[in-house]
């Protein structure tokens, strides 16, 4: 009996199976020995058996979110909260007046 998880990444690879009516899929994995767990699935979109098969495991999603994060401002420890500029850009000499 083929690997079902070699079976399925077959399924992937060919436009033929991966566009193919519930039915169609079904024989082609009966003609490939595929178990009956696949077999039951693609025929009818059932896939407890299959889940079971492939050893499922239910996972809780995570407490904490992935949202974007912020910077803090970095603390100014000298008293002086006059707020920076930045330097003056260079000027060409040969554009200054005489």
């Amino acid at each position: 009996m083929p690997d079902t998880i070699e079976l399925l990444e077959a399924i992937g690879k060919d436009a033929s199976l991966r566009h193919a009516s519930a039915d169609e899929l079904a024989a082609a994995l009966g003609e490939a020995q595929a178990s009956e767990a696949l077999i039951t699935a693609a025929a009818t979109g059932d896939k407890e058996q299959l889940a079971v098969e492939l050893g499922h495991r239910q996972c809780d999603p995570p407490q904490v979110s992935q949202g974007p994060g912020h910077e803090e401002e970095p603390d100014q420890e000298d008293g002086d909260d006059t707020p920076q500029r930045s330097p003056a850009p260079d000027r060409d000499p040969s554009s200054t007046k005489r």
